[in-house]
């Protein structure tokens, strides 16, 4: 059976820097309170009229350049977004038309900090059952989500893009030889925007405050999260066959640096092959691992025969882990 291979990454970042202080002004917070608590030291925001569609075509465009193929060759975009354009029609269309993806289906996926994992997962089976090129792009706008008053959501959340271009491949046993999916709908009020759904639709809204980002109860959605990350990055490794050792590459979410780290112990993974961003970029939900795997990538490009264990958790609760072989 051939397989797949990553043949193009990329990834963007907005050009506006917010650093800490910024924050910890505006919170009332001690200077350093939200790296010592975090791992961040800043994070970047979209400009007035930059909306996420513009960042999706930024990555993609870089993805495809990387990766030399025809954008009419791509069969499939597959859109990880909690922050579409707009909630009707989907953004994936959209940015398909922009990057002259001529021959592709699009739609969007709204899994939240564990979407890259599951569009990841569906393109590659796509990929291998179609042998047609699949775009992967997660995007988040959420500085226009994030409440002012909510300390837990405004020292976290940040806006980026990351794109992975999967392709048949001669070489078997490569692409995802490993993965666990998984849902705990029982934490399903731990992160939400509460308004504008069909539970409480826009019309029934006192104020603007009801759709922006609420986290209830933020150590249980810490708690939640490592757990989830580390036993699907545990069932996923049991299903690759793949013992800790041949691990090259650590990816996991990047949802708070003390949380990953958490996770890389747990694990019993040595630290020195986790791809950490947060510092500079803070968290994008589902952009985070696209865009950790690029950036890296460009400073240190995967080589064949590598290993590389990513897996995330988030809203929802839903998350994931996947063992990828390049």
């Amino acid at each position: 059976m051939s397989g797949v291979e990553i043949l193009g990454l990329g990834h963007y970042a907005p050009a506006r820097r917010v650093p800490n202080c910024e924050i910890e002004q505006q919170l009332g917070l001690e200077p350093g309170w939200i790296e010592r608590r975090t791992g961040i030291k800043a994070r970047r925001y979209v400009a007035d009229g930059e909306a996420l569609s513009d960042m999706a075509v930024a990555a993609g465009t870089m993805a495809l350049t990387n990766a030399g193929l025809a954008p009419g060759d791509v069969g499939l975009l597959l859109l990880a977004t909690s922050t579409p354009d707009h909630l009707l029609p989907p953004s994936a269309p959209l940015v398909a038309d922009r990057l002259g993806l001529t021959g592709a289906g699009g739609i969007d996926m709204a899994g939240a900090c564990g979407g890259f994992v599951y569009a990841l997962t569906l393109a590659d089976g796509f990929v291998r059952t179609h042998q047609l090129p699949v775009l992967v792009i997660a995007a988040n706008v959420l500085s226009r989500r994030i409440n002012v008053k909510d300390r837990a959501s405004s020292v976290l959340f940040a806006d980026a893009a990351g794109a992975v271009l999967l392709a048949p491949s001669q070489r078997s046993g490569t692409g995802i030889i490993g993965t666990h999916l998984a849902s705990k709908g029982r934490g399903y009020g731990l992160i939400q925007i509460p308004g504008g759904g069909s539970r409480r639709p826009f019309s029934s809204l006192a104020s603007v405050e009801e759709t922006l980002m609420v986290i209830s109860d933020g150590q249980a959605v810490f708690a939640e999260a490592i757990e989830m990350m580390t036993s699907c990055a545990r069932q996923a490794l049991t299903k690759a066959h793949v013992n800790l050792e041949q691990i090259t590459r650590f990816i996991p979410h990047q949802a708070n640096q003390r949380m990953m780290d958490k996770v890389c112990k747990r694990l019993g993974l040595d630290r020195g092959i986790l791809a950490s961003t947060i510092s500079e970029h803070a968290n994008s939900s589902a952009a985070t691992i696209p865009f950790t795997l690029s950036s890296s990538s460009a400073e240190r490009p995967l080589t064949p025969g590598e290993t590389l264990l990513m897996t995330a958790a988030g809203a929802g609760l839903t998350g994931g882990a996947v063992v990828w072989r390049c």
